[in-house]
């Protein structure tokens, strides 16, 4: 029960980030890194305090009693992630929700859950024990599941016109999405890192009395606020270079309000995400190190079911689509394997 509470909350977190940029099509007369930071504020800075205040026996004790060195890296390995945060709206910005989150998700996928292993010495346990080899193949699933994904979104780019693709995504790129997406996937993974390196945060926490299901939240306040910086410092060389501090104040009223609000449901959902992975992995036992991979998955499989609500395959062929959802088959099955494998173990 324990691992299907686990699945549930990592599924809840996947839907809640593939959902994020959605509001984003309302956004008017703002410069995209505009938009950008005012979700980060929400998402990486207030969020965090306020999920921690509400869900922590006593949030600020137990950061300051927490040692120098997991605060350190922590915060450290959230700021490496910032940078993949913005590499990959980037991505986003430039090849559309479904195949950017595909593609940056996936590498993330990889990265994410291979290194944490190998820095906890669990690797052994896929090949050694029955319930990590079907987390295994759970994995490798998840690999070809996001082949195919990516896969339909290079026939998409072959497919259609500029004037189609830009009908679809405002300022499509191959090239520059493709980029900054594997990039954003590679830094993204250092999320998975500084939850690792912030073990000790949440043994604290559950010492102190937190609720075990909530002892990863505490972390989110060192880590996200490490990816605010790094992303602070590109919305402060962008907006001088593209003099771009106006849009703060931006006329008419109506518009700015709608901005905000719009921004503000962004960082709302974006932190949700991190909230209810929190939850989840604390959910995952030993197999912990799994949770990236069922997170990404669960975050393709959404952000794809919106690019076909958004439209963003509607002038594609059907054999394209045909691989886009043997694609998502294929991460369904990745996270109930995974979460099998969870539950064979008996943790």
């Amino acid at each position: 029960m324990e691992q299907i509470l686990g699945i549930l909350y990592h599924s809840i977190g996947g839907f809640s980030s593939a959902s994020f940029y959605v509001p984003y099509n309302g956004v008017k007369n703002w410069s995209w890194s505009t938009y950008w930071i005012v979700l980060g504020f929400v998402a990486w800075i207030i969020m965090p305090a306020v999920g921690g205040m509400i869900t922590s026996s006593d949030l600020w004790q137990i950061l300051s009693s927490s040692s120098l060195s997991s605060k350190v890296l922590s915060w450290f390995y959230g700021f490496l992630w910032g940078f993949g945060g913005l590499l990959a709206g980037l991505g986003l910005r430039y090849l559309g929700l479904a195949l950017g989150q595909s593609v940056c998700l996936g590498v993330s996928a990889i990265v994410g859950t291979v290194i944490p292993a190998i820095m906890q010495d669990k690797l052994v346990l896929l090949f050694t024990t029955i319930p990590g080899a079907i987390i295994l193949m759970g994995f490798l699933l998840c690999i070809v599941g996001v082949f195919l994904c990516g896969y339909a979104g290079v026939l998409k780019d072959r497919l259609l016109s500029d004037a189609d693709k830009k009908a679809s995504v405002k300022e499509f790129s191959a090239v520059k999405g493709f980029t900054m997406a594997v990039l954003g996937g590679v830094f993204s993974a250092c999320m998975a890192f500084a939850i690792s390196a912030g073990e000790p945060i949440a043994q604290k926490a559950e010492q102190m009395g937190t609720n075990p299901v909530f002892v990863n939240i505490p972390i989110f306040v060192l880590a996200l606020g490490g990816g605010f910086c790094s992303n602070l410092i590109y919305n402060i060389i962008t907006s001088t270079r593209n003099k771009t501090f106006g849009d703060y104040t931006v006329s008419p009223r109506s518009t700015l309000f709608r901005n905000y609000g719009l921004a503000f449901l962004s960082g709302l959902m974006w932190y949700g995400q991190f909230f209810f992975y929190g939850m989840g992995s604390a959910k995952m036992g030993k197999y912990d190190f799994a949770s990236w991979s069922i997170h990404m998955a669960s975050i393709i499989i959404f952000s794809n079911l919106w690019g076909m609500v958004l439209q963003e395959w509607k002038a594609t062929t059907a054999s394209t689509r045909m691989y886009l959802w043997l694609g998502i088959i294929m991460l369904i099955i990745s996270v109930v394997l995974i979460g099998a494998g969870n539950n064979m173990a008996g943790i």
